[in-house]
């Protein structure tokens, strides 16, 4: 079945209060720079250390290794988004819980939300996120989760936008993300 809609576009300009978010065309220098004072808005805790990426519920904080640790600035962007996606899903910010709907699967949905969150904050910078051979282990459980529960993909994208679009204002930016 096919359908036409209208919709309108406007330039940037002449939108008020709008900030324009870095262009695919612009330099990556530029389009990771303001990826570096993106993330340095967004209030989330973050120790670099280590060689391991987590977000630590019971003290709020996210440990990174050290930047040079990642082979591209998009590895470490791509991670960055990701942790800050958990990151989001404390009480008092996303509030979101699974265990309840989907019992023992609630740590994979948990895993596919924060990288629907890490793809969608990606975009919004402009900056592309490749998958890296750490995201294989997670393929199987979220294969089987979304086997069981046929909704659980909309469910996972609907969370992950609210959390992007959560980091996006807490960042300062003033557009949301376009899924």
């Amino acid at each position: 079945m096919l359908f036409c809609r209208e919709y309108h576009v406007f330039n940037t300009s002449q939108v008020e209060g709008y900030t324009s978010k870095p262009a695919l065309d612009a330099p990556i220098e530029e389009r990771i720079e303001s990826a570096e004072a993106f993330f340095g808005r967004v209030p989330a805790r973050v120790v670099h250390q280590g060689n391991r990426a987590f977000y630590l519920p019971v003290e709020d904080t996210i440990t990174l290794p050290p930047f040079a640790a990642f082979i591209t600035p998009m590895d470490y962007y791509s991670t960055r988004a990701h942790e800050v996606g958990h990151w989001t899903g404390k009480a008092d910010r996303c509030n979101r819980e699974f265990g309840k709907r989907f019992g023992d699967n609630a740590y994979s949905v948990e895993e596919l939300v924060a990288e629907l969150t890490a793809a969608f904050t990606m975009a919004h910078l402009g900056l592309s996120s490749e998958p890296r051979p750490d995201h294989a282990q997670y393929i199987a459980h979220w294969l089987k989760v979304l086997k069981a529960d046929k909704r659980a993909i909309f469910t996972a994208a609907s969370k992950g936008q609210q959390a992007a679009d959560y980091i996006i204002r807490e960042s300062g930016s003033t557009a949301e993300v376009a899924a």
